[in-house]
Formats: C-alpha cells, structure tokens, sequence
C-alpha cells in the first residue's frame, strides 16, 4: 500500500482546488451567452442553410426535398448564375491587386516619418469605415452618373463623358475603383509591418551601395510577405462577399446588362424576390466553397513565396 497516497491532502489544497472549481464555473456562466449565441445564431443556421439547399423551399410552403436538382440547375441550366460567378471573379481579380498595391505604395510614403502621422493614418482609414456604407454606394451613383462630378471634371477638358454606372462596359469598373479606394485597412496593416523592420538593414544596404529600389525589393517586399499573404486572404474573402455596392448603385438589379450581379447579389435576389431560398442556399454553399477553397490554395502557394524571419 502507497501510504503517501493515502496521506490526507492539506486544507491549503483543499480550498485551492474548490476556489478553482468555483471560478471555471463563473467563467462558464460568463461564456453561456456566447455558446448560446454559437449554437443559435451561427451553428443552426449552417447546418439548416446546407439541408435547405438539397430541397425545394420558398419561405411560405413545407421544403420539398430535391437532392442535387439545385446544384445542377446553377451550372446546367442558369446562364445568369454563371455570369454572376464570371463577374464576381473580374472584380476580385482585378480589384484586390490594385488595392492592395495602393495601399502598400501609401504606407511606404507614410513611413517615411511624416508629422502628424496620426492625423494622416486616421484620414486615410476613413474610407474603409464608409465605403461598404450605403451612403457611400448612393454617392458612388451620383459621382459616375451621366451628370456627376466625374463627367463635370472631364468637360473642362472639352470631353463628352458618359454614364459611367450605366454602361456596361463602365460599371463594374466604377465597382472595381470604390473598392480600392476602401484602401485604409491593408495600408494601417502595411505601416504597421513596415515599422517592424529593422532600420539597420536599410542602413547596411546604403553602405554596401544599394539604391532604394534595391532596397525596397530585397529587403521590404521579402520581409514584408507575410503582411502581404495576411493582407491578400482578408481581401479575397471580402471581395467575395461585396454586396452593398452592387445593390444600391444598380438599384439592386445587377444592371445594366447583368454587368454588377455579383454572386451575392443573385443569391440574395432569388431568395428574398424570388423566394427560392432552397436555390440560394445552395449558391451560398458553393460560394463558401469557392472562398474556402482560394483560401488553401493561398496557404499552400505561401510557402513558395512568403518569408518569416524566423526560417532558416
């Protein structure tokens, strides 16, 4: 018999151990609200939206099972939801470069230890507080109508401009420049990485003759990848999912010419005009595919081309 075993534990570790259980219950009451939110508000809804996309369902009758019927129709049968898909992929793969790009080059001049940086920093940041905003979609509308600020600015030049927002070789362009001015949040990041950067670098590579463009590329960009991949997933992902842009400055038609349906857009107008929601949860699964899958793919390329300073 262990007799250390047996050995009466002192009062010490006793009321140790109840204080203990006392605190991780109070943190489980604190938590309850948060779990409770979980399960509700997030879990039940995936796990009912996925149910819902293998049925026929519109809000008012009993959801009728299909199975796949839903996910055939969208790339069998539905030229509009291609087209939304086509659309979508043009404006992230256009837009999200560009922005990323801006915001980068404007960190770099405010790096460059401006006074009053704060000020600086805080103005810039406010378009991307505003530019998902709907106020900032209605004034986009006005800005490129054919009567807007952009086509005043061109007439003093004698040049006859037209409604941008209207034609449809234009609008997903004036969607596409309204998402890179919604460049505050990657070039507060951008700055913040740059200020990482040892400045003794930078001093070694004058000594050793480099010149700033050498600089910047051997020894920014390599340093700064990691900011860039952190940067480029947030972007695609909320790239994907722009819908105020689309709704209000097409007057939530996608037009003209389907030329602004996003994918959100679609999936929102055939659930909640059409009400075929069991159609929309199925767009929605697929888009959440579409997202997850660019997301692995984007961490498996990053390890050909971002750099940690901790790797050997």
């Amino acid at each position: 018999m262990n007799l250390s075993s047996a050995a009466p534990q002192p009062a010490g570790h006793y009321r140790s151990t109840k204080r203990s259980r006392r605190e991780a219950r109070a943190a489980y009451l604190f938590l309850a609200p948060w779990f409770v939110g979980l399960l509700v508000i997030t879990i039940g809804p995936i796990i009912a939206s996925l149910y819902l996309s293998f049925t026929d369902y519109n809000l008012l009758e009993e959801a009728t099972w299909v199975g796949l019927d839903n996910y055939v129709k969208m790339f069998t049968e539905d030229p509009r939801y291609l087209n939304s898909l086509k659309v979508t992929t043009i404006y992230v793969v256009v837009s999200v470069p560009l922005q990323l790009a801006f915001a980068l080059a404007l960190a770099l001049v405010l790096d460059r230890g401006l006074r009053g940086l704060t000020i600086y920093r805080s103005i810039f940041y406010l378009p991307s507080l505003l530019g998902g905003s709907v106020a900032i979609a209605i004034l986009w509308r006005k800005v490129f109508g054919a009567d807007g600020l952009v086509n005043a600015f061109l007439s003093v030049f004698g040049i006859e401009g037209t409604g941008w927002v209207s034609d449809p070789d234009t609008a997903l362009g004036t969607l596409i420049i309204l998402h890179v001015w919604t460049f505050g949040a990657p070039m507060i990041i951008f700055l913040a990485g740059l200020r990482q950067i040892p400045s003794s670098y930078y001093e070694a590579a004058s000594v050793d003759g480099a010149g700033k463009f050498r600089q910047f590329r051997s020894i920014t960009l390599p340093l700064l990848t990691p900011i860039i991949f952190f940067n480029l997933v947030l972007e695609i992902i909320k790239s994907f999912q722009s819908f105020t842009q689309s709704f209000i400055v097409s007057n939530g038609t996608g037009g003209p010419a389907d030329a602004t349906m996003f994918n959100t857009l679609y999936l929102y107008l055939s659930g909640f005009k059409h009400f075929d929601m069991g159609y929309a949860a199925a767009m929605a699964w697929v888009l959440l595919l579409i997202i997850a899958g660019l997301t692995g793919v984007n961490f498996l390329a990053s390890k050909y081309w971002v750099f940690y300073g901790d790797e050997k």
